[in-house]
C-alpha cells in the first residue's frame, strides 16, 4: 500500500476540519463490550484508527498510552479503533504488547473507520485504507478539531502536534 503525505491541522494547512463532526458509531470492545460515540460525550477524545500490521501504528501505540496517562485529569479519554480483524488478533498484537489503560474497539466491516475519512484524500483507496495511522483530536461537543493522515516523510509518532492542539484547547477552557 502507498499513501501520500497529507496532515490536516485545523484551518492551518489546505484541507481542514472546520464542520467535521464524530459520526455515530456503536462498536464492540475486546471484552464483548458495546462502546459507542455517546461514551465520550463531555470529553475530549484522542481517537487512534489502527490495524496490527501497522508499522506506524504501532510506533505511535506506547505515545498513546503516554497521552492517556499525562492527561486523565484533565477530562481527556483516548480510543483505538482496529479496522478489519479478529478480536483474538488484535488481543496479541495490541492489546498484550502495549497494555492499553484505554478501550480498544473492533471495526469489523471498516465502515467507521471509512465515515472518517475526508472525501477527496486518496481516491484511490478505500476510505477506511485512507484513515489507518490516523490521529484525530475531537472536543467535548463532538467536533474534530484536529486530524493527521499518515505522512511518512514527516511521522509524528510522539504525537506532538495532536498534544500542541490539546493543550492549546485545554488551555483556552
Amino acid at each position: 500500500m502507498i499513501y501520500m503525505p497529507i496532515l490536516l491541522y485545523g484551518q492551518s494547512e489546505s484541507m481542514h476540519t472546520e464542520g467535521m463532526t464524530l459520526p455515530d458509531f456503536s462498536l464492540m470492545d475486546l471484552e464483548g463490550n458495546i462502546v459507542s460515540d455517546e461514551d465520550f460525550k463531555g470529553s475530549y477524545l484522542v481517537l487512534h484508527i489502527a490495524t496490527t500490521w501497522c508499522p506506524f501504528c504501532n510506533a505511535e501505540a506506547p505515545y498513546l498510552e503516554e497521552l492517556a496517562q499525562d492527561y486523565k485529569d484533565k477530562n481527556v479519554k483516548v480510543l483505538i479503533i482496529d479496522v478489519k480483524e479478529p478480536a483474538e488478533l488484535v488481543q496479541e498484537k495490541l492489546q498484550d504488547r502495549f497494555n492499553f489503560s484505554f478501550p480498544l474497539i473492533l471495526d469489523k466491516d471498516g465502515e467507521v473507520a471509512a465515515s472518517f475519512a475526508p472525501k477527496d484524500v486518496l481516491p484511490d483507496l478505500a476510505r477506511d485504507e485512507v484513515m489507518l495511522a490516523s490521529n484525530m483530536l475531537i472536543d467535548p461537543m463532538g467536533n474534530i478539531r484536529f486530524m493527521s493522515l499518515l505522512d511518512s516523510k514527516n511521522f509524528d509518532a510522539k504525537l506532538l502536534g495532536l498534544k500542541a492542539k490539546l493543550d492549546e484547547l485545554l488551555a483556552e477552557e
